[in-house]
C-alpha cells in the first residue's frame, strides 16, 4: 500500500496548502511533513485516513472543520473516493488500483520486500548501527535468558538490516573474573588428578565447565543442614586466583586458555543450531586493559577520585539522583588491591568497538536487571568525553523463566538451553509421529527441529522486549493459536495450496483486470495487510522490537485463512479469477517468509 499512501498523502498536502491560502491563513510547512497516513478503523469510513489535528493551532479551527474545508480543495482523486469523517480525512481506495501496485511490489522484491517505505526509500539507509547481544560468560553454558537475548538481537539486527541499515553484529564473551576462576578452582580440585576432560566424560565442553561452577559453590557452602562441611576460605581462593591471572601466571593463564576454549566450542554449536551468528568476539580479558588505562587517565584529570580504602570511584549523583541511598551514588571502577570490575571492562570494549567500527548507533541487548549499570556506564563515557556516547542505547529486556521459578546457575538450577531445545525437539517429533505426517513430511527430525526453534523463537519475540515472561514449552509447541507452529504449518498450507493449484493448470493472473475481480471484503483485507508489511518493518527497526512483526505475521495468517475458506481458487468463477487469487496467495506466501525470517522462525515447505 506504500504507493497508495504517499499518492494520499501529497493530494492532501496540496489540498491543505490550497485551505490555508484561501483563509489568508500562514502554514508552517513543517507540519505537511508531520501528517501520518493511517488505517481507517472501519472499512464503511475508508481505507486510509489523514488526521487534521497538527493543524488545528494554527489555523485556530476544530479538526472537523479543518477536515471538511480541506475535502472542498479536492476535486478528484484516481485512488478511490475520499471523505471527510470528523477530524479524518479518508479515502475508499479503487481496490483495482491499489492492489496491483501492492502486489507487484511483492513480485518484484521477492524476499527484499518491506525494505522500501512508501517513499521508495529504505528508511534507515546510510546508518550504522552495531548491536551487542548474547555475552555469554566462559564458566557455563548459554540457558534460557540467554536464548531470550540471542533471539532479540539476532532478530532485531534483521529487522535493522531490512529497514536499509548497516548492521554489525557483536558478541562480548566474558572470559574473565572471579566466576571463572571459580570453575578453574573446582577443575583442580575434583577432575583435574583423574584427567578429566569434556570428551572423556562424554559432555560438551560447556557444560563440563558448567558443571564445575555449580561444584565449586557447593564445596563454599558446605552440604545442606551440614554447616561443618563449607569452606569459606574458597571465596578468598578464587579472589587469589583472579590476581595470579592479571599478573600472568602461566599455570593459572594455561588452565583458563583449556577451560575457556572448551566453553567456547559448545556455546558456538549452540549458535550454529539455532542460527545465531556475530561478525566479531569481542573478549573481555582482551579489552579490560584499555579500560583500566581510561580510569587511570580519567584520575588524572579529575574525573575519578580514589577513596579511603583506595579503590578508584566516580560520584554518580547526577545519574542516581538526590536522596537515594547514599552507598548507590559512587561507584566503583578500581578495586582496591587494583583489579577491574565488570564496568571497567565495558568502558574498554565500547571504546575499542567506536575505534574499529565507527558506528551511528550501538545497541546493548541486555537484561532490566542491568539498567543502573548502563545509565552508568554510559554516563562515565561522557565524562570521559567522547560524543559518540550519546548515540549508546540500552536494548532492556525483561527474565524469563519456567513456570517452575527463576534460575540459579551457581545452584544448579539453570534451564540449560540445549536440553530445552532437545526436549522441544522430542515433543515436536512425537507430535509429528502421532499425526501420521513423519513420511510426508520428508526428514521428520529435521522437520521437529525446525518447530522446536520456531515454538521458542516466536514464544520468545511475540511479547514486547521489556516485558518479564514464562516460557510455557506446552504452549508454545501448539499447532493451533498464536504459535510459531501454527505459523509454519500455515506457510505450509500455502505452499501445498499453490502447488495443487499449479497441478490442476490454473495459472497466476496479473493483469489489471484480473485484479480487479479481487473486490471481496476477505480478499480486500489481506491485500491492505500485505501493503502494511514495510510500515511494520519500519516500526519494528526505529522501536528496536521485533514484537510488532510476530503480530503482524499472524493477523497475515488468519487474514488468509479466512480468505482462502470464502474465495477458493481451484473452484473460482473464473479461469481470471483463479489466476488473481492465485497471484495473491503466492504474495501472501512471501510476505509470511519473510516476516517469519525476521523472528527466526524457519520456514516449513511441508508439515
Amino acid at each position: 500500500m506504500a504507493d497508495s499512501k504517499s499518492e494520499f498523502k501529497e493530494l492532501v498536502s496540496k489540498a491543505v496548502t490550497e485551505f490555508f491560502k484561501a483563509k489568508n491563513l500562514e502554514l508552517d510547512a513543517s507540519l505537511l511533513d508531520k501528517m501520518v497516513v493511517q488505517n481507517a478503523p472501519n472499512p464503511e469510513m475508508g481505507d486510509l485516513g489523514i488526521p487534521m489535528f497538527v493543524f488545528a493551532k494554527s489555523a485556530r479551527m476544530a479538526p472537523p472543520q479543518i477536515a471538511s474545508g480541506v475535502l472542498e480543495f479536492i476535486k478528484e482523486c484516481s485512488l478511490g473516493k475520499v471523505l471527510a469523517v470528523g477530524p479524518y480525512i479518508n479515502i475508499k481506495l479503487d481496490k483495482a488500483g491499489a492492489a496491483a501496485p501492492i502486489l507487484a511490489a511483492i513480485a518484484k522484491q521477492g524476499d527484499s520486500y518491506g525494505s522500501f517505505n512508501q517513499e521508495g526509500k529504505k528508511p534507515l539507509e546510510g546508518r550504522r548501527v552495531m548491536v551487542e547481544y548474547s555475552s555469554p560468560n566462559t564458566n557455563k553454558p548459554l540457558h534460557l535468558g540467554h536464548l531470550r537475548n540471542d533471539a532479540l538481537g539476532e532478530s532485531v539486527s534483521r529487522i535493522l538490516k531490512m529497514a536499509g541499515a548497516e548492521v554489525y553484529k557483536v558478541d562480548l564473551i566474558n572470559n574473565r573474573g572471579v566466576h571463572i576462576c571459580k570453575s578453574m578452582l573446582a577443575y583442580k580440585w575434583f577432575h583435574e588428578a583423574k584427567g578429566d576432560t569434556p570428551e572423556s566424560l562424554g559432555m560438551k565442553g560447556d557444560h563440563f565447565v558448567g558443571q564445575c561452577y555449580v561444584e565449586f559453590d557447593r564445596w563454599l557452602k558446605g552440604e545442606k543442614d551440614k554447616p561443618e562441611t563449607a569452606h569459606p576460605e574458597a571465596a578468598q581462593q578464587a579472589e587469589d586466583m583472579l590476581i595470579e591471572w592479571e599478573k600472568g601466571n602461566p599455570e593459572v593463564r594455561a588452565l583458563w586458555q583449556k577451560m575457556n576454549d572448551w566453553t567456547l566450542e559448545g556455546v558456538k554449536e549452540t549458535y550454529a543450531r539455532t542460527g545465531v551468528s556475530f561478525d566479531k568476539l569481542y573478549m573481555e580479558s582482551e579489552t579490560y586493559l584499555k579500560g583500566k588505562d581510561q580510569i587511570l587517565k580519567g584520575l588524572e584529570k579529575g574525573v575519578f577520585f580514589k577513596a579511603e580504602d583506595g579503590s578508584v570511584r566516580i560520584d554518580v549523583t547526577d545519574v542516581v539522583g538526590k536522596g537515594k541511598d547514599e552507598d548507590n551514588h559512587e561507584k566503583v571502577l578500581l578495586r582496591k588491591d587494583g583489579t577491574s570490575v565488570y564496568i571497567t571492562q565495558d568502558i574498554g570494549t565500547a571504546i575499542s568497538r567506536h575505534d574499529d567500527w565507527a558506528f551511528n548507533q550501538l545497541v546493548y541487548v541486555v537484561a532490566s536487571e542491568q539498567n543502573y549499570h548502563f545509565k552508568i556506564l554510559f554516563h562515565i563515557l561522557k565524562k570521559l568525553g567522547f560524543d559518540w556516547a550519546k548515540n549508546l542505547y540500552h536494548l532492556s529486556y525483561g527474565l524469563v523463566n519456567l513456570p517452575s521459578g527463576r534460575m540459579k546457575s551457581r545452584e544448579g538450577t539453570i534451564v540449560d538451553a540445549d536440553d530445552l531445545i532437545d526436549s522441544l525437539h522430542a515433543d515436536a517429533l512425537k507430535a509429528i509421529k502421532e499425526r501420521g505426517r513423519d513420511e510426508e513430511v520428508g526428514n521428520a527430525d529435521d522437520v521437529a527441529e525446525k518447530v522446536a526453534l520456531g515454538a521458542l523463537h516466536y514464544y520468545l519475540l511475540q511479547a514486547t522486549p521489556i516485558k518479564d515472561m514464562l516460557f510455557n514449552p506446552e504452549e508454545s509447541l501448539s499447532f493451533n493459536g498464536n504459535t510459531g507452529p501454527y505459523l509454519q504449518y500455515m506457510g505450509a498450507r500455502i505452499n501445498s495450496i499453490l502447488a495443487k493449484a499449479k497441478e490442476a493448470g490454473i495459472c497466476e493472473n496479473t493483469s489489471d483486470e484480473a485484479l480487479a475481480l479481487l473486490s471481496s471484503e476477505d480478499e480486500w483485507a489481506l491485500i491492505k495487510q500485505l501493503g502494511d508489511f514495510p510500515a511494520v518493518v519500519q516500526k519494528g527497526a526505529e522501536n528496536l522490537d521485533p514484537s510488532g512483526i510476530a503480530g503482524y505475521l499472524y493477523e497475515t495468517a488468519k487474514l488468509f485463512s479466512k480468505f482462502y475458506q470464502t474465495s477458493s481458487i481451484l473452484n473460482a468463477e473464473s479461469k481470471e479469477l483463479a489466476g488473481a487469487r492465485l497471484y495473491l496467495a503466492q504474495c501472501t506466501l512471501q510476505v509470511i517468509k519473510n516476516s517469519l525470517n525476521l523472528i527466526l522462525v524457519p520456514y516449513l515447505e511441508k508439515m
